[in-house]
């Protein structure tokens, strides 16, 4: 299984499967932080090169600089170099109205500290409320970072295309959006896509297995309620009920189950090849703790969905009633019950101590 690779830009090659990290930020139950990082050497070996972290990711920043650290001191630059690694900056809500230019760079460096790199291969910029404070003079002072040579490209998270566009009128290159997107919730398969086709701009998509809800694990399992260990799966159960029924649920993840038995892979393998052969997608981000479950992220470069497959999903997906709207709308909307289950003030002081074992806790909520 040779992994796939596609390019934000002609200098931006990345794996068609990201790594994501939000797992390690520790808001999932215990991460073993040592296992974390050394199998993260068997993702770079398997093709998969790019990791997905933020800023307001609890001591993943440091976990994945750790990592590279390593792999420099033992294996030498030439493979260190392979790690490409995309963060996010997103200031606290409550800083949205003063947060200062300084303060942005100091959040950038920050990360440059963490990661030991000298300069960061994506920025994936969001803004809680863009009613609030200057978002484009805030991104307007990354792209001067860019300029400085402190990063390589500029993106954004969670934000459909009218809000970029104001971005882009700012005269800033935004490469690629980083957006929710999975069989079950295809918002971005409307306006944004075809925006992004026409400024060159590419999709990053997470959830795309719904937190885990797209695997075999769930098939044929009773309606759990929304009674769950962590807040992914209290988000990504919110989004099945927009999808519809748990009855439906189940009846999509049966025909998953029917393609991949066909093609002998996994459910999940054909829930994320499905979303890699949607328009504009660039890649999707799977997260993971460990190596355990990579043979089975391997699949989704073992095989080609058909047109019976899609008829099939399609079958089902025609009697689905969402989600709808814009991207990341439901979730936006701070009153509302997918956007009650944010947290929304998790960056640090930029000046705070650079450690790598910085005190364990919630990962951010902005992807």
């Amino acid at each position: 299984m040779t992994p796939e690779t596609a390019y934000l830009r002609p200098n931006h090659p990345i794996s068609r499967v990201v790594k994501g990290c939000w797992q390690l930020a520790g808001d999932h139950g215990a991460v073993d932080r040592d296992a974390a990082i050394a199998d993260m050497e068997a993702f770079l070996d398997a093709g998969i090169t790019t990791f997905d972290c933020a800023d307001i990711y609890t001591g993943v920043e440091e976990m994945i600089g750790d990592f590279i650290a390593a792999m420099r001191e033992r294996r030498g630059a030439e493979v260190a170099d392979r790690v490409c690694v995309h963060t996010k900056l997103v200031p606290d809500l409550a800083r949205l109205a003063d947060i200062t230019p300084s303060e942005i760079e100091a959040i950038v460096d920050r990360s440059l500290k963490r990661l030991r790199l000298d300069r960061l291969h994506l920025v994936q910029f969001f803004w809680w409320d863009l009613a609030q404070g200057d978002a484009v003079r805030a991104l307007e002072v990354v792209k001067r970072l860019q300029e400085k040579g402190k990063i390589l490209n500029i993106g954004v998270t969670n934000w459909d295309s009218p809000a970029i566009e104001r971005f882009t009128h700012a005269g800033i290159d935004i490469v690629s959006a980083q957006v929710q997107y999975s069989v079950l919730d295809r918002r971005a398969s409307g306006g944004l896509a075809q925006w992004g086709a026409a400024h060159d701009m590419q999709l990053l998509c997470y959830g795309t297995l719904a937190g885990g809800f797209l695997t075999e694990g769930w098939l044929g399992r009773p309606d759990p309620g929304f009674s769950f260990e962590n807040r992914s799966l209290v988000k990504y159960r919110l989004i099945i009920d927009e999808f519809g029924s748990w009855e439906l649920f189940q009846e999509l993840l049966a025909a998953l189950k029917t393609i991949g038995d066909r093609h002998g892979v996994s459910l999940s393998a054909v829930a994320s090849r499905y979303v890699l052969d949607q328009p504009q997608v660039a890649g999707v981000i799977i997260g993971a703790r460990y190596a355990r479950h990579l043979p089975q992220t391997m699949q989704v470069f073992a095989f080609r969905m058909d047109e019976t497959d899609r008829a099939m999903l399609d079958a089902v997906l025609a009697k689905s009633a969402g989600p709808s709207g814009p991207v990341y709308g439901l979730e936006g909307d701070r009153s509302s019950r997918h956007g009650r289950i944010m947290k929304y003030n998790l960056n640090t002081s930029p000046t705070a101590p650079i450690l790598a074992d910085e005190a364990a806790g919630g990962g951010g909520s902005s992807s």
